[in-house]
């Protein structure tokens, strides 16, 4: 069986990047005094990692070693990711975020002061798939919402959310977002997750 490739991502060196084998990245590193620098499994996860910082990459890297990677149905695409959002009362203060199934590691990971679960479900989807477009990568999304998959079908976030002073940044989020969708195309499946028979979400906050 073929050895998976690593990527290994410089955050301090000669010229800090993402780089594809040990020798490219060593030749950054090496006699460099205070280099910092970590290996990741996915191409996705060193691009996250990247536009990141060092200390919450290794933290997030520490935890994902330390989570149950088990349990998973054999029907779940292992090799995807999973996006899912919060809600304080709706609307409320909104998170979403997006982790790989199997690792449970947090890619990204969004907070408003007021916004819906709805809006949330719909804005991770739409994170994803542009950073899969950055990556080049068609990895399967599941979401747990029926919902964020017809308006990303539609390009359109058909929320009656209020406009005000605290909602002024996610309304510019959603609009960016629904920009984003008119203008690419993309290969990655949008799944959903059978809640049901595969349990919670792995993105899932865990407060219900």
């Amino acid at each position: 069986m073929a050895k998976k490739q690593k990527f290994y991502v410089v955050w301090q060196g000669v010229e800090p990047g993402i780089y594809p084998s040990w020798e490219a990245c060593q030749a950054q590193i090496k006699g460099y005094p205070g280099a910092k620098y970590k290996a990741f499994g996915s191409k996705t996860e060193a691009e996250a990692a990247f536009y990141g910082n060092y200390e919450d990459s290794i933290q997030r890297k520490n935890k994902a070693r330390q989570a149950p990677s088990g349990g998973l149905s054999e029907s779940v695409i292992r090799d995807s990711i999973c996006v899912d959002a919060a809600c304080s009362g709706n609307p409320g203060v909104m998170e979403y975020q997006g982790v790989e199934t199997e690792s449970r590691l947090q890619l990204f990971h969004k907070k408003f002061p007021l916004g819906t679960n709805n809006i949330g479900e719909f804005l991770a989807i739409v994170h994803a798939l542009a950073l899969f477009k950055k990556t080049g990568e068609d990895t399967p999304i599941y979401t747990d919402s029926r919902n964020a998959m017809k308006w990303v079908r539609e390009k359109k976030c058909k929320t009656t959310l209020v406009r005000n002073a605290k909602t002024a940044e996610l309304w510019q989020v959603i609009a960016r977002a629904e920009q984003w969708l008119q203008s690419n195309t993309y290969s990655n499946k949008i799944l959903k997750w059978d809640t049901e028979n595969w349990g919670e979400i792995p993105a899932d906050f865990g407060r219900k």
